[in-house]
């Protein structure tokens, strides 16, 4: 069971503090990642990116609308990377991957919305930096992720058509932010709506 949420939002410098600090277990150790997009919202759903009353509504959604055990544990916007479900406990997200993959929300629909320029890479750029940090922190390799519509359990064709045809410069992005390259990202703003670091 992986409520509550964390419900904490993290630059990607502070993403990677934070990372260092958690131990996984065999209760759940995952071997890889599966990127996902949230379609709706989309981003532009939600201008300011997404806010703690945001998260605090996906919870109640996934745990008493959906019955889920957990959820994605990132939620990615423009801003931020937000910590839902606990990072070192199984989530719910995709069938097939839910026991062995973090799973990653990015905020966007890329079959209509840009990934390359805009907002949406500024998605783009934090979700490269959190898988960066996540893959040199468990060994994954560069490539070790999953398209939410590679699972044969699911009808989902997230991320979406856009985020998909840019799988090759991904994996050289994340490879490049995983040496210890800086990938430029989008700045975290100081809004409370969007940042909380309380413990």
């Amino acid at each position: 069971m992986a409520w509550p949420i964390i419900g904490r939002s993290f630059s990607p410098a502070e993403f990677e503090a934070y990372v260092s600090g958690l131990t996984w277990t065999d209760a759940f150790r995952p071997d890889g990642i599966v990127l996902h997009n949230t379609a709706s919202p989309c981003l532009a759903n939600r201008p300011d990116g997404l806010t703690r009353q945001h998260i605090a509504n996906l919870e109640g959604y996934y745990k008493n609308t959906c019955k889920w055990n957990g959820g994605p544990h990132l939620f990615i916007d423009d801003k931020v990377i937000w910590v839902f479900n606990d990072l070192t406990k199984r989530g719910t997200h995709s069938p097939s991957w839910n026991a062995s993959k973090l799973g990653i929300e990015m905020l966007g629909d890329f079959d209509k919305e840009s990934f390359t320029d805009g907002r949406g890479l500024a998605v783009r750029r934090n979700a490269v930096a959190a898988m960066a940090i996540l893959s040199n922190k468990l060994g994954f390799a560069a490539d070790g992720f999953k398209f939410h519509i590679e699972d044969k359990r699911s009808d989902h064709a997230c991320p979406g058509t856009k985020a998909r045809a840019e799988r090759a410069a991904l994996v050289a992005e994340i490879d490049t932010a995983m040496a210890g390259t800086p990938v430029a990202v989008a700045e975290a703003d100081d809004d409370e709506s969007h940042i909380d670091t309380k413990a």
